[in-house]
């Protein structure tokens, strides 16, 4: 009782926090993020009353399901952005821009915390360096696909952006095991090039197989039914099915055998709409499914943030330190990568604003360092949450209006205004 309590509670939450913002025009993803921390163990959850918020984060990660399926939906939804039309005009662009932004944001954070490391003695390691550089890459699929589709974004920009977050979890991926795995040898005292090299490498083709089989399974099936409402139903299972797949994990020897749930659930996505004829429909339809579920995921990001962080000052400066040059890295890696690609003026000025936000990626990289750094682990798991409460609750607001401002979310028309508040006055009146 007290668990589906709960999961009520940080739904209507959510809900109601956008009517209570909606006068300061935020983005609904900072309305619901904020709904977390409030019904958190920092705020109402301290309370301690059962089933009223979240009395502690044991009660949050009891709810860790609920956020992995929302992010295998996601992904599945980022994987329709993949579509060959698409690609041949993009692809090329989407690439190189993916790459660099993200090599430069992890060389900046490299460089300013090695600053760091020599004027504050002590307070941060090498290996402490190298691994929040290569988290540094990872970018939030989550905030960006929710502000593109509550402002119905669409043009260049849009085009350009969705490829390039899906992108960069495989980058990061490979940025992050080739970096920490040096850290990992700075510490243990021993090069190991499985974890550095292999593991890396097989994670990532596995994960696009099992997707692209997924993705080739889901389209046999949806054509023995004729019903649209059994194939958005065969669609919802598959994504079920593919995240629980994704789990996976074991090791042969020195190889450790996992799946990224995220590239997983896109090649999914990428393969479908690419062969389905009916894609569109079902795509389209499953977008609608999942609204409540993508407000629950970040009521319960907001509700996993810790607030603790802020009580050493240290963690504060450093993490400051590395929000700041990660934006830096973020924005300029953009834009010069998209000089180079020849994108439009608009493109290289605002691109890189729509790439700060960081979240379920960054937060699974820090995990890891906490896990098998020892001594080391803890610092990096601080910083990484500073820096996601940060980017989560102003990112999308960032990201919303880089948007607006590249003239890809374009404002209501006055009709569509004039006949909003006419039927507004009319529920009034009566």
């Amino acid at each position: 009782m007290g668990t589906l309590l709960s999961v009520s509670i940080a739904l209507l939450a959510g809900l109601m926090m956008t009517r209570a913002f909606k006068p300061f025009k935020l983005p609904s993803v900072t309305a619901y993020l904020i709904a977390g921390v409030l019904i958190g163990p920092y705020c109402i959850g301290a309370l301690g009353i059962d089933g009223l918020g979240f009395r502690n984060h044991e009660d949050v990660e009891k709810l860790t399901l609920i956020s992995k399926v929302a992010l295998g939906f996601i992904a599945f939804s980022i994987g329709n952005e993949f579509r060959k039309e698409e690609l041949k005009k993009t692809g090329k662009q989407a690439t190189i821009i993916g790459i660099l932004q993200a090599i430069t944001a992890t060389v900046m954070v490299d460089l300013a915390l090695y600053g760091v490391y020599l004027a504050m003695p002590g307070k941060i390691t090498v290996p402490q360096i190298l691994t929040l550089g290569a988290i540094a890459t990872a970018t939030a699929p989550a905030a960006t696909l929710m502000v593109v589709r509550q402002y119905k974004a669409k043009g260049k920009l849009t085009n350009l952006l969705l490829p390039i977050v899906a992108l960069d979890d495989a980058v990061g991926l490979i940025v992050f095991a080739v970096c920490f795995g040096i850290a990992k040898s700075l510490v243990v005292g021993a090069v190991d090039l499985v974890s550095i090299i292999v593991n890396p490498l097989i994670e990532i083709s596995l994960s696009l197989i099992l997707g692209a089989v997924m993705g080739w399974i889901l389209t046999k099936l949806e054509k023995m039914f004729n019903s649209n409402t059994n194939r958005l139903n065969m669609s919802i299972a598959f994504v079920f099915i593919t995240v629980a797949l994704s789990m996976l994990e074991f090791h042969i020897g020195k190889v450790h055998i996992a799946f990224s749930s995220l590239l997983v659930c896109m090649m999914m996505g990428t393969v479908f709409c690419n062969i389905c004829p009916l894609s569109h429909d079902i795509m389209e339809k499953t977008d609608k499914w999942t609204s409540p579920l993508f407000a629950l995921f970040f009521v319960i990001s907001g509700a996993e943030l810790e607030l603790s962080v802020f009580a050493d000052w240290a963690i504060v400066v450093i993490g400051v330190v590395y929000i700041v040059f990660r934006s830096i890295g973020k924005y300029f890696g953009t834009f010069a990568s998209a000089k180079i690609s020849k994108c439009e003026p608009n493109i290289c000025k605002y691109l890189g604003l729509t790439l700060l936000p960081q979240a379920g990626v960054a937060l699974g990289m820090c995990t890891i360092a906490a896990d098998q750094l020892p001594g080391q682990g803890a610092l990096i798991r601080n910083i990484t949450l500073f820096a996601v409460l940060i980017y989560e609750l102003f990112g999308p607001l960032v990201t919303r209006e880089a948007l607006k401002a590249s003239g890809d979310i374009h404002p209501m028309p006055e009709e569509v205004k004039m006949r909003r508040q006419n039927k507004l006055e009319m529920s009034k009146g009566k």
